[in-house]
């Protein structure tokens, strides 16, 4: 396993970072639990959740289900790099939602009474909260990260105009401010590189790709066999729409030998943003499968032409599409 800094801050982390959102509606807390062992044993120790994941209102279904295998001990929860996430409906009253302080706080205590840990290492806003001012919600982080139960703080889904609001609202209060950004970004979804990731890059801010494989439509969704993730309704309509595009990118990944699904984890991490994809391992198979594109390099021209099959917004901006 290779190692990595998160952004700037001096935490090192695995460069694939192991999703646990389908812990429990999709894998069994058993399964689960195998798969988080299996992960460490293959030198993973970064991983992620979120209190709203189990999609039980309230429940916090995959954070507990981390929270039990913490409990079996063996040196589990120092060897994990533990981020989870805050914003998303936790109850039916008005303030058990998005980022005010009152939520920050009442979440991030259920979140660790959950996961039974006394501190949460990278403690994520799973949204931008447009309601809310910074210096509120960079108060409440403070007070967490004064009370040891946080560590550092992230953000997922900001757009690049709110990763800079958001550290120059930090840098005025003498705050480290964010040090991850979780952003949707594959080879097929690349809006992030417009603003999102010279923002990071600028700020010294880690990306943390979600949905590395595009819901599985770069997974060689076309060598499926119908079940599962292909047999998806709006994957099919995607798979209809790309159908050329995928079968040039599938015939290239056979022409080099390698997995469609390795290839697209490999391509991120040749991106010199990208500190580790998140993978959602729902079963043993995928997560030992993943384990192929760190060791896969992929060439100059193979990465000229997957940025021809995939071409994105044509760099950062302004000039992807200004003079």
């Amino acid at each position: 396993m290779h190692y990595t800094h998160l952004g700037r801050s001096g935490v090192k982390v695995s460069r694939l970072c192991l999703g646990t959102m389908n812990f429990g509606p999709q894998t069994s807390e058993p399964d689960s639990f195998a798969l988080m062992d299996r992960a460490l044993e293959l030198g993973i120790n970064f991983f992620d959740t979120a209190n709203v994941y189990g999609w039980k209102l309230g429940e916090g279904w995959t954070e507990q289900i981390l929270g039990r295998w913490f409990a079996q001990g063996g040196g589990r929860r120092d060897k994990v790099v533990l981020a989870t996430k805050v914003y998303g409906r936790m109850g039916e009253w008005p303030n058990q939602s998005r980022l005010s302080a009152v939520h920050i706080k009442r979440a991030c205590e259920e979140s660790l009474r959950r996961l039974r840990t006394d501190w949460i290492d990278v403690y994520q806003m799973h949204h931008v909260d447009r309601e809310t001012p910074w210096e509120e919600i960079w108060q409440a982080m403070e007070q967490l990260v004064r009370e040891g139960k946080v560590v550092y703080v992230g953000s997922s889904n900001f757009a690049g105009w709110h990763v800079a609001q958001a550290q120059e609202a930090a840098r005025g209060r003498h705050f480290m401010g964010l040090v991850s950004e979780q952003s949707l970004y594959n080879l097929n979804e690349r809006m992030v590189e417009l603003e999102v990731i010279p923002a990071c890059e600028a700020y010294g801010i880690g990306l943390i790709p979600w949905s590395p494989l595009g819901r599985g439509l770069l997974a060689g969704v076309l060598r499926s066999d119908g079940t599962g993730r292909r047999a998806d309704a709006d994957l099919q309509q995607e798979v209809s729409k790309s159908r050329p595009k995928l079968e040039a990118y599938e015939a290239l990944c056979a022409q080099i030998g390698e997995s469609p699904a390795n290839v697209a984890l490999a391509w991120l991490l040749h991106q010199r943003a990208v500190t580790s994809p998140i993978i959602g391992p729902r079963t043993m198979e995928q997560l030992e499968g993943a384990m192929g594109a760190l060791s896969l390099s992929l060439s100059n021209s193979t990465l000229t032409q997957l940025d021809e099959l995939f071409p994105g917004p044509g760099g950062s901006a302004p000039e992807s599409y200004a003079w």
